[in-house]
């Protein structure tokens, strides 16, 4: 792990903008902040979910009290920990800024929290500068990251004798 000190000066948000950890922001803001940055629209109950299930959140807002930034965190809190959603709204000048100040600020939760634990980022190509000024490497010996979309049904079990094995088939 690299020794916190060695790290770049804590950055600064603009005048006027706050970093929060509570409250999280409604659903619908961050749906908004999120597609604004090239996602695709979520349902707002699954990401009330999403926001209950995270260990924490951080959020940016601007002067106008507007979502300009989010990042959340999970945890196994044993061995891993991944930044989820870290997003700033395009095009706004201190979209830099706002990127910086929630890689910092989360990277430094998580060293307080969950010292031992390896760190994985999901990010947009905007946060790579951020990122980098942390130590954060991009696919690290080639490792890419891949999700897996899981049915929200479940299917029930084929009925007995329906010619079905159970036993793995032989090669």
């Amino acid at each position: 792990m690299i020794p916190f000190r060695n790290q770049p000066a804590v950055p600064r948000l603009p005048d006027g903008y706050v970093l929060e950890s509570e409250p999280s922001p409604h659903p619908s803001e961050l749906n908004l902040l999120l597609m604004a940055c090239g996602e695709p629209q979520r349902s707002e109950a699954k990401l009330a979910q999403v926001l209950l299930r995270s260990a924490w959140q951080l959020s940016v807002r601007n002067p106008a009290g507007e979502l300009v930034g989010f990042v959340r965190a999970t945890s196994d809190q044993a061995l891993n920990a991944n930044l989820w959603d870290l997003a700033a709204t395009p095009g706004d000048e201190q979209q830099q800024a706002v990127l910086t100040v929630l890689v910092h600020a989360a990277l430094s939760r998580l060293r307080r929290e969950l010292s031992g634990c390896s760190i994985s980022v999901a990010a947009p190509p905007e946060a790579l500068p951020a990122l980098r000024r942390y130590g954060f490497l991009v696919d690290p010996g080639g490792i890419r990251a891949m999700g897996l979309g899981l049915k929200t049904e479940v299917e029930a079990p084929a009925p007995a004798g329906d010619g079905a094995s159970s036993r793995p088939m032989a090669e």
